[in-house]
């Protein structure tokens, strides 16, 4: 699976994201993020130190941001592959697992949909 359509990453982040990114690494350098779907994360992007965070053989990688990967379940995938997720943060306390939580800030996903010749060059997933 490409990591960019035509040359745009299938994941990014705002500068407020990355800055806590900067932040949560601090306390744990090795870290990854999953977007599940699941009915308690919404659209929050959960943070995990790398090994406590247990990847499915269906997971797919969508890239990295801020050096660190960002992963999602193949069934969202599935869903949102004609999307680009955009992490960004806002007030708020983060999911209960995730390492935002307790910072007062929280990760969020923002999308939008691949056009054009973007739309165009998605392949097909088997």
């Amino acid at each position: 699976m490409d990591a960019t359509i035509n040359g745009e990453p299938r994941v990014t982040a705002t500068d407020s994201a990355l800055n806590l990114i900067a932040e949560i690494q601090a306390d744990h350098p090795d870290i990854l993020f999953h977007q599940s779907g699941g009915c308690c994360d919404g659209s929050s992007p959960m943070c995990y130190p790398k090994g406590d965070f247990m990847l499915a053989d269906h997971d797919v990688k969508l890239g990295e941001i801020g050096g660190v990967p960002v992963y999602i379940s193949g069934s969202q995938f599935e869903a949102w592959k004609h999307t680009q997720l955009i992490i960004d943060v806002v007030p708020g306390r983060g999911g209960m697992f995730s390492l935002d939580n307790g910072r007062e800030k929280r990760f969020l996903t923002r999308s939008r949909l691949f056009g054009g010749s973007e739309a165009c060059a998605i392949p097909a997933i088997r």
